[in-house]
């Protein structure tokens, strides 16, 4: 038989249980979202270093498209154009293009996105992601990345480990950073740009010899990419989905 304090011990131990349950499986509106490099506000300013002559070679070799089994590229939205500001679009898409369709069409799915702050959380995360890549730093990459273009970047990262190499990337500046291509695909929203950067590269061997790139050369080098993001996820975050070489 029970007595009444067994019983009190018991009913104070429920009470505590489901409070504890109450606070802890549910979500109270307050949690830090995911870093997302896409929602900077404040523009990064721009370098100054000094550009040496450039050339078309590239130096930084990063897994390509047909390397990387990944979505489909975007294709240019073909709908007609979402009521949009045109300060949103200013610089970034011509009135009535397809590229201000198709940011358009994501900007009306997603009331948070806006097309100038993604360009500047772009230009952070290339950078982000060439410079990881060169120093191999795979936890930063997989926030970065989608799991398909990840496992390209880390079989690359293995394969020149196993020579013994590694290198080193400097950015001097991002000249170039335009969308190619916007698309809402139904839920997935998918943006394409077009980097064009100066960098300097280099890759050493086990002894510290150089076997590719310079470490004083500046080097032109033009990369396209896709970004994609689920726009009815609570993940803010946009993660590479593709990449290629620029001509």
């Amino acid at each position: 038989m029970f007595d009444i304090y067994t019983i009190i011990f018991l009913a104070l131990a429920v009470f505590i249980f489901l409070r504890l349950r109450s606070v802890l499986g549910q979500r109270t509106g307050r949690e830090r979202p995911p870093y997302d490099p896409f929602s900077t506000r404040d523009a990064a300013a721009p370098r100054d270093a000094a550009r040496s002559a450039n050339t078309n070679d590239k130096v930084v070799t990063l897994p390509t498209r047909s390397d990387v089994p990944t979505a489909p590229r975007p294709i240019e939205a073909a709908e007609a154009p979402v009521a949009v500001s045109p300060d949103r679009l200013k610089g970034i898409a011509a009135p009535g293009s397809p590229v201000a369709a198709g940011l358009a069409a994501i900007a009306a799915a997603d009331s948070s996105f806006d097309p100038q702050h993604f360009l500047v959380g772009a230009r952070a995360a290339y950078e982000m992601i060439v410079t990881a890549f060169a120093e191999g730093d795979r936890r930063s990459l997989r926030n970065l990345l989608s799991k398909e273009v990840f496992d390209g970047f880390e079989a690359a990262i293995k394969d020149r480990e196993s020579r013994g190499e590694t290198a080193e990337t400097r950015f001097v500046s991002i000249d170039t950073a335009e969308v190619s291509s916007a698309e809402l695909r139904g839920r997935i929203a998918q943006v394409t740009l077009r980097f064009v950067s100066q960098l300097i590269s280099v890759t050493r061997d086990r002894a510290g010899a150089v076997v590719d790139g310079s470490d004083e050369k500046v080097t032109e080098v033009t990369d396209v990419w896709t970004f994609a993001r689920d726009v009815s996820s609570r993940d803010p975050n946009w993660k590479l989905v593709a990449t290629e070489a620029g001509h």
